[in-house]
């Protein structure tokens, strides 16, 4: 499981990484840009939720 969301946590650096690709910086909020711009906040929104299911994975490791 924890290499799985290591690799999730890969493939969402990556969808950061192709979206940055077609940003526009004159115009973030028109056209593809907007579209990378919200998959941008999402891949980093599932970055942040993959890190607190790694530290609550450790927490109830070491409760037991």
């Amino acid at each position: 499981m924890k290499i799985f969301i290591y690799v999730l946590i890969a493939v969402a650096l990556g969808v950061i990484a192709i979206n940055i690709g077609k940003l526009n910086p004159a115009h973030l909020l028109q056209g593809d840009s907007s579209i990378a711009v919200f998959g941008i906040l999402s891949a980093m929104c599932a970055i942040l939720v993959l890190c607190i299911l790694l530290i609550s994975r450790k927490i109830s490791a070491k409760s037991k």
